[in-house]
């Protein structure tokens, strides 16, 4: 399998997040499951601190439309996991965002997610444009 596309430096913000006990599924690595919980946790962390996200009364929402990974390498309990992320683009209501997993201190990502949110009216569902201040959030870490 060809190898990570991206390195630490091509990543605009960074979170971190400890293995659990049961993120290791009976083969003894953190089974694909959780990439994707790490993905959603680490986007959200970044929208909530910095792009102005109020994920309990905002008017708008995201909802995932379209995701996916490539894995390289094993995580399993007990690491700290490092994730970058970066935003890939941004569209009227839609943000495609990429996401790279690191063991700590490695120099290659053990895998490489991407999904993309399409924001919408909390209570319709419809799409709607983004906000400016999380536009604004969002264009600080664009690739």
């Amino acid at each position: 399998m060809k190898g990570p596309e991206r390195g630490r430096g091509d990543y605009r913000w960074w979170d971190r997040t400890a293995t659990r006990w049961n993120d290791n599924d009976v083969y003894g690595h953190m089974n694909n499951v959780v990439h994707y919980a790490l993905f959603d946790t680490s986007v959200n962390r970044y929208l909530i601190a910095e792009a102005g996200l109020d994920i309990h009364g905002g008017g708008v929402i995201g909802l995932v439309v379209e995701t996916g990974c490539r894995y390289f390498a094993p995580l399993a309990y007990p690491e700290i996991v490092e994730a970058g992320v970066r935003v890939a683009r941004i569209g009227n209501s839609s943000v495609t965002y990429e996401i790279g997993l690191f063991s700590e201190n490695s120099e290659n990502a053990a895998a490489e997610g991407q999904f993309t949110h399409v924001y919408v009216d909390r209570e319709t569902r419809r799409p709607v444009s983004l906000p400016a201040d999380m536009r604004a959030g969002l264009e600080r870490i664009l690739a």
